[in-house]
């Protein structure tokens, strides 16, 4: 009956990881969750994953607010709801706009509004009031019943226990660049927004079982179908497989004799063993693709440092995805692409802040809309941007 979950991708505010968040959910019996974090969805994926282990129903959404102040949530009715989800909170990112109030109609996704900001316009089919515990009471007179079939259970969970809501405290302060002393309530989640124990929750359903019945018809009326055991990784950069496999081989060969020149038997010897595993796991695409994000990168000044594990490949270094050289520090290639593992490589390619946006847009006109296997993540850390494009995505819609 949870419909708005943070983790603690709700940058700044949230406290739990993914997993504890989850586990929480399991120890207390539930069976369905709704992930909402802040102005975010990039823990979807690994939270639906995290449910499907757990044996939860996994829903997920986003909670959408301006700085400070909360507007609504919204919780996807299925992928393509999610992805509405997604292109709006892009767009307004993308255009340095504030989120509008109230919110648009979703064709797919469900908006909930907290009672005390309830849109002045008729609510939309699609839109719900939410009803925090302590504010039931109040609604003992209301006989309404269009009204009453519009309001659903809204416990927000932040927290796992109460320990966590000082260094929350924290971290608003931190967000906000102000003192701990001149925090506000409304910039804080209630001390109450945890899983309820099994006496509260067996109050409401017992004493207000209409609003559940509610809550319980949005959840069930919402999946999501995500596939998480096929790498989704686009198997083809040039016209064909064979086609890559040469241009990779032509690049390689090109760099040998640019890192080391046309007679190094060691270097030679490697890149053959290198590219033969490479084309027998179906990685040649994923190579070429990152080569031409560094190459385009590179042919605009920009000045980028391929780290992890990739730096242990020597093609890699011989495309100048790298710049170490994995022969003269004994780097073993299995370290980054093992033949007996699984999950595929990924390269981390750090760009300064100033060039990051640039890069991106490359990406995303690139291997967009039109290539839509590829997925690039972009995290920002100690003032880098690190584009890391994956070798295992988790077909999160964009």
């Amino acid at each position: 009956m949870y419909l708005n979950c943070h983790s603690y991708y709700s940058l700044r505010y949230g406290m739990m990881s993914v997993e504890q968040l989850v586990q929480c959910a399991a120890d207390a019996g539930e069976e369905c969750i709704a992930m909402t974090d802040i102005n975010n969805s990039t823990a979807i994926p690994g939270f639906v994953g995290e449910c499907i282990k757990k044996g939860i129903k996994p829903l997920a959404g986003i909670e959408f607010r301006n700085r400070n102040d909360f507007l609504y949530i919204c919780i996807a009715a299925n992928n393509e709801g999610l992805k509405e989800l997604n292109e709006f909170l892009s767009f307004h990112n993308l255009e340095k706009t504030p989120l509008p109030f109230p919110a648009p109609e979703f064709s797919n996704a469900y908006t909930i509004y907290r009672l005390s900001g309830i849109p002045a316009r008729p609510l939309f089919g699609n839109e719900r009031i939410g009803i925090r515990p302590s504010e039931i009471n109040s609604l003992m007179t209301t006989r309404n019943s269009a009204a009453r079939n519009s309001m659903v259970l809204l416990q927000p969970v932040t927290f796992a226990s109460e320990d966590d809501i000082f260094a929350h405290k924290s971290l608003r302060a931190a967000d906000n660049n102000i003192l701990l002393s001149h925090l506000k309530a409304s910039m804080c989640a209630g001390e109450d927004e945890i899983i309820m124990t099994p006496e509260k929750k067996d109050y409401l359903f017992r004493e207000h079982r209409w609003l559940m019945n509610n809550t319980a018809k949005l959840m069930n009326d919402c999946s999501l179908n995500f596939d998480l055991k096929t790498p989704k990784n686009k198997k083809v950069f040039s016209a064909s497989r064979y086609d890559d496999r040469l241009l990779l081989e032509k690049l390689a060969w090109d760099g040998m004799a640019y890192r080391y020149g046309r007679h190094n038997k060691e270097a030679e010897e490697r890149i053959r063993h290198e590219l033969d595993i490479i084309d027998k796991l179906g990685f040649s695409a994923y190579f070429l693709i990152t080569w031409d994000i560094v190459r385009y990168s590179m042919a605009r000044g920009f000045y980028h440092v391929g780290r992890g594990s990739g730096a242990n490949s020597i093609v890699a270094y011989c495309l100048k995805i790298t710049n170490v050289d994995p022969i003269d520090l004994n780097l073993y290639f299995e370290r980054f692409i093992n033949p007996k593992r699984s999950s595929p490589p990924d390269f981390d390619i750090d760009y300064s802040w100033k060039e990051r946006d640039e890069v991106i847009d490359y990406i995303f006109k690139r291997y967009g809309r039109k290539h839509t296997a590829l997925l690039g993540t972009i995290n920002t850390f100690r003032g880098k941007s690190i584009v890391r494009e994956l070798g295992k995505v988790h077909g999160l819609p964009k």
